[in-house]
């Protein structure tokens, strides 16, 4: 079956590493499902795995990709779960939980195969597109939302870093669920974009905003940290659930974070009950994932090159 694969791990041009090609088709599995893939998603982590964050040399060949939607054996129309593991479904009870294509072939193929356990129903209101968005970004979005921030409707919000996966999933949902939100880009064209989603306002990165917020949406790491911090009320909360400009911060701004008593909270996907809510949250409001660009898998190299050049806004999407 064709396939976007990791052959070999580069950690400075993790491009080069990536092949279109065939591989081979998943086998039969006791406790596994095999879905033929209709559409997936690109996420940063991808571009990790690229460079071996997560992906050891010696599990190459790796068909990269965690999300899909697609139809499994059974005819049904389905969405992957793609935290393989979390319960010991499909792998046994002493298997820690990966994300799938840490140990687990991906989706970027024509076929796919992943714990029986791990799938869910896709919408009907939903596109295989739109439904293919939501495992990964999406729902740790979600999760960093309504989970570990803990915000309400009528809360303020700060995103950071709008026009990436998470930040604008975080933007849309914000809205939708009654939440002031704010916006931060170095793109003009961006911080557009983001008030038309939704924000109150959008700002360039590290400008002061005009309301100290509840809680941060943070996923850019060490070039926004000293502004993330900044920008909470006494008693806020920051979500982090990555760091694209690195994990060293040049001030920590430690003072800050125990004078105000503000909260740091981890935050990693998301659980499968929380992914069936946000189906169905987006089912029944009309939230749609933002989409930049949907691309057949033969040329997933070039969404591949965009995402990693930061100028997409939303999801890219390989249709297979």
């Amino acid at each position: 079956m064709f396939a976007a694969y990791a052959a070999r791990i580069d950690r400075d041009q993790p491009l080069s590493g990536l092949e279109l090609g065939e591989r081979p088709a998943p086998e039969a599995r006791t406790g596994w499902s095999t879905v033929n893939v209709r559409a997936a998603s690109l996420n940063h982590h991808d571009l990790w795995s690229l460079r071996g964050v997560g992906l050891p040399e010696g599990r190459l060949p790796m068909i990269l990709g965690c999300d899909a939607a697609g139809i499994d054996e059974h005819g049904n129309e389905v969405v992957l779960h793609s935290v393989i593991g979390q319960t010991g479904h499909g792998v046994g009870p002493d298997e820690g939980r990966s994300i799938l294509t840490e140990k687990y072939q991906g989706t970027f193929a024509e076929q796919v195969s992943v714990p029986t356990w791990n799938l869910l129903p896709k919408p009907k209101e939903l596109s295989f597109a739109e439904a293919a968005c939501l495992p990964t970004a999406w729902l740790t979005a979600y999760r960093m939302l309504f989970t570990n921030a803990g915000v309400r409707p009528g809360d303020s919000v700060l995103v950071q870093g709008a026009g990436g996966g998470v930040a604008t999933a975080a933007i849309v949902l914000g809205k939708a669920a009654g939440l002031r939100v704010f916006a931060t880009s170095r793109d003009e064209a961006k911080r557009k974009r983001a008030l038309e989603l939704g924000a109150v306002e959008a700002v360039e990165s590290g400008a002061r905003l005009p309301q100290r917020v509840d809680a941060v949406i943070e996923t850019v790491g060490a070039a926004t940290w000293s502004h993330s911090i900044k920008s909470l009320k006494p008693g806020g909360t920051l979500v982090i659930s990555g760091a694209t400009s690195g994990d060293r911060p040049s001030h920590a701004e430690l003072t800050r974070v125990f004078f105000l008593e503000l909260k740091i909270v981890g935050s990693t996907m998301g659980s499968k009950d929380e992914l069936e809510d946000l189906l169905s949250f987006c089912a029944a409001t009309g939230v749609r994932p933002v989409i930049d660009e949907v691309l057949p898998l033969d040329r997933a190299r070039e969404g591949f090159e965009r995402m990693e050049s930061g100028e997409q806004f939303g999801k890219i999407v390989l249709e297979v």
